[in-house]
């Protein structure tokens, strides 16, 4: 038989990373920091944009937002997609307009 769901009382806060990923990440980025010698993470991040650019494009590829547009609200006319960045702003505003457009 089944026992009645019961308030959760301990564990993890929510969003608070596991301590062994906080040093591995910790470790990770201070390794980078060490490897650039005077410049730091950022001579690091040259040097393997240079010798590793695929790894280093997938790397940017995850940490750049992305945001796909797409209207496809017609299926006579081909869907149009944008991979242009934009701030939650811009894209609210975005949302907004199409959103008028659509309704009325």
């Amino acid at each position: 038989m089944l026992e009645p769901k019961r308030k959760k009382t301990g564990g993890r806060k929510k969003g608070v990373m596991n301590v062994r990923t906080r040093l591995l990440k910790d470790s990770i980025l201070e390794a980078a920091e060490l490897a650039g010698d005077s410049g730091g993470i950022v001579a690091y991040l040259q040097a393997q944009a240079t010798d590793n650019p695929a790894a280093f494009m997938t790397l940017l590829g995850r940490v750049l937002p992305t945001q796909v547009v797409a209207d496809v609200t017609s299926r006579d006319a081909p869907a149009v997609v944008s991979d242009q960045i934009m701030t939650p702003d811009e894209w609210a505003e975005q949302w907004a307009s199409y959103h008028k457009q659509t309704t009325h």
